[in-house]
């Protein structure tokens, strides 16, 4: 694995993990939250953002407008369902979502799952590692490169690691202050 793949790879990781963490509340209407959303349609599990013009009029509230009518009930059942703890208001042709203002405990909480998503991202950017690293010992191995070039590639594969770590915890540190900003 060249160490620009490696890059890469752990790029896309940090974008994932920004990804979920755009699917947490913070208090404040956001489209993203709607993200993790899958609605039956049909008999297949399709995702929100394809049924629907999802907008945000407010800081408080998501107005989301099915393209098709008929699939109301089956987006606001979807909805309720999800983990987002949010109950739809349905008027005949729009759906209003208010989003209210987070209490302490459910601050507390997400900050946890916050915690949790930036974990995941770290042990994801550390199998990436492994793997480069496995690599590099196998074209030791089989004398392609010398002992000191493996140990060189080695320390720059654990450098761009910590580099890819530090930004997944400047991710977390924005996304706990955004948490717990009333």
């Amino acid at each position: 694995m060249k160490l620009a793949e490696l890059e890469e790879h752990m790029q896309q990781t940090i974008e994932a993990t920004q990804r979920s963490f755009n699917t947490i509340r913070t208090g404040r209407a956001n489209a993203s939250i709607l993200d993790r959303v899958m609605v039956d349609y049909y008999g297949s599990p399709t995702p929100l953002k394809s049924l629907a013009n999802i907008s945000v009029p407010d800081s408080s509230s998501i107005t989301i407008q099915p393209f098709d009518p008929g699939s109301m009930t089956t987006i606001e059942k979807a909805i309720m369902m999800s983990d987002l703890g949010l109950t739809p208001n349905n008027d005949g042709s729009t759906i209003r979502l208010n989003i209210p203002q987070l209490t302490s405990d459910r601050r507390k909480e997400l900050v946890k799952v916050a915690s949790k998503i930036a974990e995941e991202g770290k042990v994801a950017l550390r199998n990436i590692r492994r793997e480069a690293v496995d690599e590099v010992r196998k074209q030791e191995k089989n004398s392609d490169i010398s002992e000191d070039e493996s140990r060189d590639q080695q320390d720059t594969i654990q450098q761009i690691t910590d580099k890819f770590v530090k930004k997944i915890d400047e991710l977390l540190s924005t996304k706990e202050k955004d948490i717990t900003t009333v």
